[in-house]
C-alpha cells in the first residue's frame, strides 16, 4: 500500500489525514511537503489513525516537522495514532514531545479557528 495524504482546511487550522505506509521510502517528502505549504496557518493537525506502518524515516520525519513548525510558530498536532504509531512513538520516548491530541484539545482548536470567530462576531453583530 502507497502513502496518501486528504487536507482539509478550516480557517486558520488544517487536519492532513494520512494513510498508508509512513516509511523512507515512500511518502516521507510528500507529506513534508504538504505540511511545509500550509505554514501561513496556526494550527496543522496530523490524522495518523489510518497509518498502518511507520519505519525511523517516518518518526524522523515527524520530529523534523515538528521542529520546523516550532520555528515557524505553528502548532503541529498528532491526532488517532494508530496502535502501531503511538507504540512506535512510546517505544521511542517521542509521545511526550510530539504530543498526542485528545478529542478535546482538537475540538477547542476548531472552536478557534480564524472562521468560527469570524462566524461568532457576524452572529453577534
Amino acid at each position: 500500500m502507497s502513502f496518501y495524504i486528504n487536507t482539509d482546511q478550516i480557517g486558520d487550522v488544517a487536519v492532513l489525514q494520512c494513510a498508508g505506509r509512513m516509511v523512507r521510502a515512500q511518502g516521507l517528502s510528500l507529506l513534508r511537503d504538504a505540511v511545509i505549504s500550509l505554514s501561513q496557518l496556526r494550527v496543522i493537525v496530523l490524522d495518523l489513525s489510518e497509518v498502518d506502518m511507520l519505519d525511523a524515516g517516518g518518526l524522523g520525519l515527524l520530529v523534523s516537522l515538528h521542529n520546523w513548525a516550532c520555528e515557524n510558530g505553528i502548532q503541529l498536532k498528532l491526532a488517532n495514532p494508530s496502535k502501531l504509531v503511538r507504540e512506535m512513538l512510546e517505544l521511542t520516548g517521542l509521545a511526550s514531545v510530539l504530543r498526542i491530541s485528545s478529542v478535546d484539545d482538537l475540538i477547542e482548536i476548531f472552536c478557534n479557528s480564524d472562521r468560527a470567530i469570524q462566524n461568532m462576531h457576524r452572529a453577534v453583530a
